[in-house]
């Protein structure tokens, strides 16, 4: 176990974001509330163990054991279709992964360890790592998720409860970009290479039209959910610029939007812990009797559209500044996406928090308050502390370039000597 300048920020935010998913369901869970618990921290230990590990063995078991406790707190303490999501995200990540779990193996015939810093320096025949990196694709394109394996994402969203939405879109999607840029890019430099255009087409597809279906959407989290896929394309397309600027900035974006997506799903727990509803039409006028909770959802939702002067800003600009250097329609297309999601963010703003509050459901709702002894105490105080974490974090990502660059770079060096690692990486853990 070990960790560097890249899984660091991750386990930083896994262990971060636990306590505001306790807190956000301290009112709103109210049966097997011990079981509950029990979930999360387990999911929490394995997501660190993700992020941590240096065996390619250990690394598949917590990767593929996070799917047993979401699985539960989906199907145990979701929505009225819980069965249905909990059974279809399962499904789609562990026939992903089964590809991947062949490759390790062809891997450890190949170099007789999986230990990872050992493989990083170990020669990989350019047929193995073809297949070897189609193999690993296949299971973190599911986890990210990238077009068109994203299905599951909004079902599994819209279904698990608040806390089981926050994990899911701020940490367990960052495992497939972190899958990308810990063994994709350094051990398979040569497929990289090769596969970096068809990465680019999911990308751009991804950021465009999944941004045009979030226009679509009547419920609060089905629009987040899609926003997320959009986000990740942007992570997906730097992470294969094989640019500095890409690399960093991939990085910081996968940072960036665990933050600003984690609040976003729990600025939606503490309407629906009030109404009970996610449907956009039943909100309207809020500002009128909630304008701390106004300004709140607004400032993450600049930081999702990417308004500078925040974090989404700084990850979305260099992921595109990356990839124009190397693909220009690539960084065209994805510019649209820009756009397109100030579109759906602010067409949602304008929708609940705007317009006349004429709805009866909404004259008596109250406002976040740190004294209440309703939900918003739960859910109202995480969203300050959120913004600070989110400011501290932010100062604290400018120092994984470095380590991204330096991964990069070590990348760079084993494509251009066929795929062998002859120097040793100084921060890999390690």
């Amino acid at each position: 176990m070990g960790v560097d300048g890249i899984s660091l920020p991750f386990v930083i935010l896994t262990t971060g974001l636990m306590p505001f998913c306790i807190l956000a369901s301290w009112k709103s869970v109210t049966r097997r509330v011990r079981e509950y618990m029990m979930a999360f921290l387990f999911l929490e230990t394995l997501m660190i163990g993700t992020f941590s590990a240096l065996d390619l063995v250990l690394f598949y078991l917590f990767f593929e054991g996070g799917l047993i406790p979401m699985f539960l707190i989906i199907g145990v303490w979701g929505g009225p279709r819980r069965v249905y999501a909990s059974f279809k995200f399962f499904l789609y990540t562990l026939l992903g992964s089964v590809l991947m779990l062949l490759a390790i193996m062809a891997l450890y015939l190949n170099a007789g360890t999986t230990d990872i810093p050992t493989l990083m320096h170990t020669a990989v025949p350019r047929s193995l790592q073809t297949w070897a990196w189609l193999a690993f694709f296949a299971s973190f394109a599911v986890k990210m998720p990238m077009w068109p394996v994203h299905t599951w994402l909004p079902d599994a969203h819209v279904e698990a409860p608040t806390a089981g939405s926050v994990v899911l879109a701020a940490i367990m999607l960052k495992m497939g970009g972190y899958g990308f840029l810990r063994f994709s890019l350094p051990m398979f430099p040569l497929a990289s290479h090769d596969f970096a255009p068809l990465i680019f087409s999911l990308s751009a597809i991804a950021i465009v039209y999944t941004s045009l279906v979030a226009l679509m959407q009547e419920d609060i989290k089905k629009l987040i959910a899609y926003s997320s896929v959009a986000h990740m394309g942007f992570v997906t397309m730097g992470i294969f610029a094989g640019t500095m600027q890409g690399v960093a900035g991939g990085v910081f974006q996968m940072v960036s939007h665990g933050i600003v997506s984690g609040a976003l799903f729990l600025c939606v727990g503490v309407v629906y812990d009030r109404l009970h509803t996610r449907e956009i039409a039943a909100y309207g006028g809020l500002v009128n009797r909630m304008p701390l909770y106004a300004f709140v959802f607004m400032v993450f939702t600049m930081a999702n559209v990417g308004l500078p002067g925040t974090s989404g800003f700084v990850g979305e600009f260099l992921t595109l500044l990356g990839t124009f250097k190397t693909s220009i329609p690539t960084a065209t297309v994805a510019t649209l996406g820009v756009i397109l999601s100030a579109a759906y963010a602010l067409w949602l703003y304008r929708k609940v928090v705007f317009g006349v509050l004429d709805k009866p459901s909404l004259q008596g709702i109250k406002d976040l308050t740190l004294r209440g002894r309703d939900h918003s105490r739960a859910a109202g105080g995480p969203h300050h502390s959120l913004w600070r974490v989110s400011e501290a974090s932010a100062r604290y990502v400018g120092g994984v370039g470095a380590a991204a660059c330096h991964q990069l770079q070590y990348s760079h060096h084993r494509r251009e000597s066929g795929g062998v690692g002859s120097v040793r990486t100084t921060g890999s853990g390690l």
